[in-house]
């Protein structure tokens, strides 16, 4: 008998409950895609567009620097550079992978714009280590060629750009290379910015001389632009931009011709020239040779390049006429003489004898003899002995006195960074420093030697006092300032400093012995004597060192014309001969060019 089995009564449940389950896990998938596909579409799209987004800083435009008559003197020109974003680029694990993928791309590129690499594993390393905010340059300042080929070629080329740069050109360097100073790349780490960036393009900041001064009027404010690029690094749209801003413009005191006049006269040799407008302090020229291309720290300088300057011999990174300290040697007497006048107005005619040895208690020295000469002739033939004699007179502290008072011994405040104070030396200076003071250190101050010493734009800054008749003014390099967008100047004012209590009748005589040792045949100077042209001088030299090896330092200073000085030199050459066989030809060059500019000029007194 066959028997009908029966069906489990749970089993048409489970089956139920089954297919509702998974009814539900297919109901919740589809709102799961539905939620991402429809209702959150926006808010994944605006993270992908902030993940595909490069804030790009753009630097400031530099403010330019000009000459007193408007010619530029640091400009800036637009450089054109292939840059490799290395951050669009990472390849997942080391940053082997990525350096790889950069040595691939580098290769395309070099391909496509035919420029040879000039980047190595070793270079984008070190950039991935101190750098990395900042483009990889691959090739700097590229052709209008190459960049054709690039833009129309490499497009496809992901982490790869074109980007434009202002970069700074000294045109008169290395003429002014000392004034100027340079700029240099900026550190990241030092700006101080209120936006953080995904990348710095290179921002040039002063590093020396009046690049570095006025760093802050000088230096532009920063721009910024939003870059889109895709998961492959290629770069796409630019979605914002924001123009960077210009700084501000100086104009300096320099004449550039007058610059260019100190640079011929001083030749390959080594020391400074300084030239000021008496009636105010202008610094119309200051040049100190050597000099270097500033153009080679732009926008930095390599290891071979800076080791050969800072190595070199004449040290062409020395400014001379700010930072080198000197003995000034004779060009120091006019104000041994002007102190005597004014202690006893009677010593404009004293006369003493100067012959060609002069015992200072056990110490005999041995210099030309004059004979019997008074202050005028004195300046003139600048006789060793009448000037002991004139300052064992008057004794030591009221010439060091007159020496603070004209300005040496301290800085002159001239916007030169690097500037030296030189050493006036009292009895304190002395005991402190050396030994006790005797009469043979008042005969070394009264001939500007022992431990007296001057930089050469304080002893043009002597000069230019005496030249106006003893009213000293700071020495002034910017004559004044424009305002991002303004087209007027700011003027900056001139200082008057001080006035010497020099009498005219004392004035009177240093200045016609100054006349003498220019104008007249036997003066020290005659050979900067210029035919038609009445101007004032004083020769200097200087030894130092061991007296045995003979080594000096050469001076000549001066102002013209005569009867209405309009300039005050100080020139200085190292190692020289003599003041009057040294530096009188350079100074001729000097004047001659000065002369000749003041007849174009209409500046010449009939």
């Amino acid at each position: 008998m066959m028997r009908v089995r029966r069906t489990d009564r749970h089993y048409i449940p489970r089956v139920y409950l089954l297919t509702g389950l998974l009814v539900c896990a297919f109901l919740l998938l589809g709102v799961s895609l539905w939620r991402l596909q429809v209702a959150k579409v926006s808010q994944f799209e605006s993270r992908q567009q902030i993940q595909s987004l490069r804030r790009v800083r753009l630097p400031g435009i530099r403010g330019k620097i000009y000459d007193r008559n408007g010619l530029c003197l640091a400009d800036n020109r637009p450089v054109y550079s292939i840059a490799l974003f290395l951050e669009d680029m990472r390849r997942p694990g080391p940053w082997s992978k990525t350096i790889d993928r950069a040595m691939d791309v580098v290769g395309q590129v070099s391909q496509i714009t035919g420029l040879k690499p000039v980047m190595d594993r070793d270079g984008i390393w070190k950039h991935i280590r101190l750098r990395l905010p900042l483009p990889l340059v691959l090739w700097n300042d590229i052709g209008p060629q190459s960049m054709a080929r690039l833009a129309e070629l490499g497009c496809d080329i992901p982490g790869v750009d074109i980007y434009t740069q202002a970069t700074r050109i000294y045109p008169y360097s290395p003429y002014t290379s000392h004034l100027l100073g340079y700029v240099g790349r900026a550190d990241i780490d030092a700006m101080s910015e209120e936006e953080s960036y995904s990348y710095y393009l290179p921002e040039m900041t002063g590093r020396a001389g009046l690049e570095k001064l006025f760093d802050p009027f000088l230096r532009g404010e920063a721009g910024g632009k939003l870059v889109q690029i895709d998961v492959s690094g290629y770069r796409h749209n630019e979605l914002a931009h924001r123009t960077p801003k210009p700084g501000g413009d100086l104009r300096l005191t320099l004449d550039m011709e007058i610059q260019l006049l100190a640079h011929k006269a001083l030749g390959t040799h080594r020391g400074a020239a300084v030239v000021l407008d008496p009636n105010n302090g202008d610094v119309l020229a200051m040049l100190s040779t050597p000099g270097f291309d500033a153009n080679r720290f732009v926008p930095y300088i390599n290891t071979a390049d800076w080791k050969a300057l800072s190595e070199d011999p004449g040290k062409p990174l020395l400014n001379r006429a700010v930072a080198g300290v000197y003995p000034p040697g004779s060009i120091f007497k006019p104000l041994v003489a002007l102190t005597a006048a004014t202690l006893n107005p009677a010593a404009i005619n004293v006369v003493y004898d100067s012959p060609s040895v002069f015992r200072i208690g056990s110490r005999v020295v041995h210099t030309t003899g004059h004979g019997e000469v008074d202050m005028r002739q004195a300046m003139k033939f600048s006789a060793n002995v009448y000037f002991f004699k004139t300052a064992l007179a008057c004794g030591p502290e009221p010439i060091i006195q007159q020496a603070l008072a004209a300005g040496l011994g301290q800085k002159t405040g001239v916007e030169v960074d690097f500037e030296s104070s030189g050493t006036i030396p009292d009895e304190k200076w002395q005991k402190d420093n050396r030994t006790g003071w005797s009469d043979g250190d008042t005969c070394n101050l009264a001939i500007g030697q022992g431990y007296v010493t001057a930089t050469p734009i304080q002893m043009a800054m002597l000069t230019a006092t005496i030249a106006n008749g003893g009213y000293l003014y700071r020495p002034r390099m910017v004559q004044a300032y424009r305002q991002p967008g303004s087209e007027d100047y700011v003027l900056n004012p001139n200082h008057r400093i001080g006035k010497m209590n020099w009498s005219a009748a004392a004035l009177r005589a240093v200045r016609n012995g100054m006349r003498d040792v220019i104008m007249e045949k036997d003066g020290t100077g005659h050979r900067a004597a210029v035919e038609g042209f009445e101007f004032a001088g004083k020769t200097g030299t200087a030894e130092y060192g061991l007296k045995e090896e003979g080594a000096k330092h050469t001076w000549m200073t001066a102002f013209a014309p005569l009867d209405n000085p309009q300039y005050a030199v100080a020139i200085l050459i190292e190692d020289g001969d003599t003041g009057g066989l040294t530096v009188g030809p350079c100074l001729k060059v000097l004047m001659e060019g000065l002369y000749a500019k003041m007849k174009r000029e209409g500046r010449l007194q009939s």
